[in-house]
């Protein structure tokens, strides 16, 4: 999926939420989150350090 289809999914799923009770509420919003998490590069320490896991610690 492109970026533009991922935002676009999102703002159309929180303009649904808008409109609906409580619990669906909340659900929709969970899940147009999900969608704009998928837009944001990982941040875990492994996509910072690419290899790094790979690499073993020298003993003292």
């Amino acid at each position: 999926m492109d970026d533009d289809f991922i935002k676009t999914r999102a703002e159309h799923i929180r303009e649904l939420a808008t409109k609906a009770d409580p619990f669906t509420k909340k659900r929709l919003l969970d899940l147009a989150s999900a969608y704009e998490r998928r837009l944001r590069p990982a941040t875990s320490p492994a996509a910072r350090a690419p290899g790094a896991h790979l690499q073993p610690r020298a003993k003292q």
